[in-house]
């Protein structure tokens, strides 16, 4: 009898893990998404089934609450020979749990380093991950380092298996061609661009902080800020507080006139990564980075905070994936920056010494043309690593 595969996601509402799992979808077999929420923004052709009807400004602590009965549906809806691929920490709960019910194979993607990326509210999931995740048939981890994490929770080490997120090289790089329209003008003096959801692990305010010293010096500089998330409200605040005269979408009407621009959710991000001098990543952990990847394919030169985990893989592939750095890395294939706090920060409280670094080093970057056109040959090159292609074929064969 012939295995049926299925993808199980929280939502398609835009993310990294969600953009993977689509573009694994359309080079393996599965029969249908099985969403735990009702938010879809990435397109795709295959089937949805959705778990409940709770969205993405559904409260935390409900979608938590509701992870048996998540998985209670799930089995419901599946035939005994299934495989389930889910991506996601809630998703991976729900398809381990439902083992109990159904007895299919449940095989986990792991997006998030295990060690940095619990905080708050989060250190309840660390405990789950303890319980659950040795459960699994196996987790597929986006990383060494989030591989690492796992063992140091007790995981053992045969169950794990490293394949890095899959990039459709060629796609990006004709979507980086596309006219960007209305937006033409904004790219007309140098630009620093960022990608990510609005949320506390991707560190954005640090970003407007160090942008707005930046500013006293290259008067003509411009900070976009694609993505969406929770903190849209607390970041458009703090760029006007910072006094950056700040664009968002949906409220303001666009002209070039603007520091700062928030432009949400975009569906081509490329054409503007693609136009803009550097890509700057201020997160302060991660399982991987792909908009880190995305942008290199674009040919942009990425300035990255050292955090785990993923960066230093990616720009320092020859290093060792534990180390962290202190001071400026003008790596291989990009820039490795100290990383930040997890901490809020006002607009009145003075730059601290990691963000004083960050100014000096983009500062060095804007005035040396040369070095911005090493990195951004450099960038094209490890991009190729990470092509769509070699990373399906290693899927194929666990799946196999």
């Amino acid at each position: 009898m012939d295995i049926k595969l299925y993808f199980l996601i929280n939502s398609l509402a835009g993310g990294g893990a969600e953009k993977v799992a689509i573009r694994l979808s359309e080079h393996l077999p599965i029969s249908t998404f099985i969403l735990l929420e009702r938010d879809v923004k990435y397109k795709t052709d295959k089937p949805i089934f959705f778990l409940s009807n709770h969205s993405t400004k559904t409260s935390p602590i409900i979608k938590t609450l509701s992870i048996p009965t998540y998985a209670y549906k799930l089995s419901d809806y599946l035939e005994k020979n299934s495989l389930v691929v889910s991506f996601l920490e809630r998703a991976n709960f729900v398809n381990i749990i439902s083992k109990i019910f159904k007895q299919h194979k449940a095989i986990i993607s792991v997006h998030m380093d295990q060690q940095t990326g619990h905080v708050g509210l989060r250190k309840l999931n660390k405990l789950l991950v303890r319980i659950l995740y040795p459960k699994a048939d196996l987790i597929v981890a986006v990383s060494y380092g989030v591989k690492q994490s796992l063992i140091n929770l007790g995981i053992e080490e045969e169950k794990i298996k490293v394949i890095y997120n899959p990039y459709p090289i060629d796609e990006i790089r004709e979507l980086a061609k596309e006219p960007s329209g209305s937006y033409e003008e904004i790219f007309k003096d140098p630009v620093l661009i960022t990608a990510g959801r609005l949320t506390k692990q991707k560190g954005q305010w640090y970003l407007l902080r160090i942008f707005k010293s930046l500013k006293e010096k290259h008067k003509d500089l411009r900070l976009v800020i694609l993505g969406e998330g929770e903190l849209k409200e607390y970041l458009g605040k703090l760029s006007e507080e910072l006094g950056l005269k700040t664009f968002i979408w949906h409220r303001d009407e666009l002209s070039e006139s603007f520091d700062v621009y928030f432009f949400g959710f975009q569906k081509n991000p490329f054409k503007f990564i693609a136009r803009s001098k550097f890509f700057v990543f201020p997160s302060l952990w991660e399982g991987l980075g792909n908009v880190i990847i995305e942008a290199m394919a674009c040919g942009v030169p990425v300035i990255s905070s050292d955090c785990r985990s993923g960066p230093r893989e990616i720009l320092a592939p020859h290093t060792d994936f534990n180390y962290q750095t202190q001071e400026p890395e003008f790596a291989e294939y990009g820039i490795l920056m100290p990383v930040f706090d997890v901490k809020y920060k006002t607009a009145n409280e003075p730059l601290e010494e990691r963000e004083i670094m960050w100014v000096e080093t983009i500062d060095r970057l804007l005035e040396n043309d040369s070095l911005r056109k090493h990195y951004s040959e450099k960038a094209k090159e490890r991009a190729e690593d990470f092509r769509i292609e070699k990373i399906v074929e290693k899927w194929k064969e666990i799946l196999r």
